[in-house]
């Protein structure tokens, strides 16, 4: 029987890093806090990252009359998006989200 590894709140790491997207940025920054495990704090972080970027373009888009269904578009790319990245947690893979990953990963590394 194979033991699954805790993160430092006591749940699974992959729960924890699943767990970690469920309220966009926020959850981010509690797991963020909480956690020492590098997996979770990845995808808290890339969570942070990507859904403060995606607020802040929808915000224009939106402010932006002729724009409003680029606005609309970044909602949809932000929830398919959202359900991938908790799917990809909870399987336990690091995926990186093109460029705003990165960041992430960097973010993360100076806070050690």
């Amino acid at each position: 029987m194979t033991e699954k590894k805790k993160s430092g709140t006591g749940l699974d790491k992959n729960t924890a890093g699943a767990l970690s997207y469920v309220i966009p940025v926020l959850s981010g920054v509690v797991f963020l806090i909480l956690e020492k495990d590098p997996f979770v704090r990845f995808h808290a972080m890339q969570n942070i990252v990507l859904f403060t970027v995606l607020t802040v373009l929808q915000v224009l888009f939106t402010a932006t009359i002729f724009l409003i269904p680029l606005a609309s578009l970044i909602w949809l790319l932000g929830f398919v998006l959202w359900l991938l990245l908790i799917y990809k947690a909870w399987k336990g893979e690091e995926w990186e989200v093109p460029v705003l990953g990165k960041y992430a990963r960097k973010f993360v590394a100076k806070l050690k």
